[in-house]
């Protein structure tokens, strides 16, 4: 489990394929601190399991299931990425529950100045435009954000200054692959709703 408070911005060193994977190497430095092979690690949103480690990072595998439901298969070498260790029993959770479950693969439609901060406008999937609200939580490429404005399945979140100094999503330009990881409470609540109105209705 993760909080969307990115820990680091980290760069993809290389990408190389095994059959239908792909091995991912990753630079990383704060993240790379107490890393253990087999552990859990954010990537843009998308949990991975470190498969090795050495100086100056370490690397992931993705299997095809990551590349059809992820952004990473569209990355290259020294693409910026999102970073952040899997948290810890009694870690503050500044953020949200994310899971690292990417849920969509959305688009940067637009980015607008407004004061210091830089207002985002994403498309997502029309499917998770039922979890999405306003001053909701919404994970993008990992990072916790609260939306700002929702129309239809497309919304918008305002990056200040701090994050655009701290999140990779700040490089991306209009037309690029967002991961997006909607609110999990959102889907229990609709799980547990569904299941009840369907008691109700055979009852």
């Amino acid at each position: 489990m993760f909080t969307g408070i990115v820990e680091e911005v980290g760069s993809i060193r290389s990408l190389a394929r095994e059959a239908d994977s792909v091995v991912l190497s990753v630079s990383a430095g704060v993240v790379r601190d107490g890393l253990r092979p087999g552990d859990s690690v954010s990537v843009d949103g998308a949990c991975l399991t470190v498969t090795g480690l050495d100086a100056e990072g370490f690397t992931v595998g993705l299997s095809p299931e990551t590349l059809r439901r992820t952004s990473l298969g569209a990355v290259g070498e020294g693409t910026r990425v999102n970073l952040e260790r899997a948290v810890r029993v009694g870690d503050r959770l500044g953020g949200h529950i994310v899971q690292g479950h990417v849920d969509g693969v959305g688009m940067l439609t637009g980015l607008r100045p407004e004061g210091d901060s830089v207002i985002v406008t994403v498309e997502a999937p029309e499917s998770l435009g039922r979890y999405i609200v306003e001053k909701g939580f919404v994970a993008v490429d990992g990072a916790s954000l609260t939306v700002t404005a929702r129309d239809g399945f497309t919304f918008s979140i305002a990056l200040v200054s701090y994050s655009q100094e701290h999140l990779a999503l700040a490089d991306k330009p209009v037309g690029s692959q967002v991961n997006i990881e909607v609110d999990i409470v959102a889907k229990y609540v609709e799980s547990l709703l569904g299941a009840r109105l369907q008691v109700t209705g055979d009852s």
